[in-house]
């Protein structure tokens, strides 16, 4: 019998109404209906919303993000706002040697555009700034996406290039800009 491993949940408050927690379980449903109401907006700009198709999928995925933000190979928040889970913030990979995270997020849509995004984006990045485990903070996303263009540019960081093709979405090959932020707390 496999014993499961249960690490401690992690909560990052952002202000006195908006905070992000670690991925568990216990979001699966809801996170399942976030998703669903979000699919055809989320399908634009990912891959992997055309794959959830049940609540048992979001689990498993939860899951597998589980270990990974428990060991350090990936980071998986969820972002609440007044408990009501709106979006999703995460390092999607980890860099140890090279202290580096690609920065990942997703927000409802009827929760764009009040800057929600950025509140928890900038408390996420001093988290893990000040504790020295990352300070090279990256963002890659399609030259098309303007929306996560905005982001990375409105929360300090800088284009560092163009790499052509290099994202396949629904069907094509897409231009994706590639933009980092360095915080290195030893200067």
């Amino acid at each position: 019998m496999q014993e499961t491993q249960h690490w401690q949940d992690e909560i990052i408050t952002v202000n006195d109404h908006l905070k992000l927690h670690s991925v568990n379980e216990s979001f699966a449903g809801a996170l399942f209906e976030l998703v669903m109401r979000n699919k055809s907006a989320l399908q634009k700009a990912m891959d992997w919303p055309q794959y959830v198709r049940s609540e048992e999928d979001t689990r498993k995925t939860i899951q597998g993000n589980y270990l990974l933000h428990h060991r350090g190979y990936a980071k998986m928040f969820l972002i609440l706002e007044q408990e009501e889970l709106i979006g999703v913030l995460s390092f999607n990979q980890i860099e140890p040697a090279n202290k580096t995270a690609y920065v990942g997020y997703w927000l409802d849509e009827a929760w764009q555009g009040k800057g929600l995004l950025s509140q928890a984006l900038q408390a996420f990045i001093a988290r893990y700034a000040d504790s020295g485990q990352v300070r090279r903070f990256v963002i890659k996303c399609r030259v098309a996406n303007e929306a996560s263009n905005r982001v990375a540019l409105r929360n300090g960081f800088r284009l560092e290039g163009t790499l052509k093709e290099a994202e396949y979405l629904n069907g094509q090959f897409h231009d994706q800009n590639i933009y980092a932020r360095i915080i290195d707390k030893r200067r």
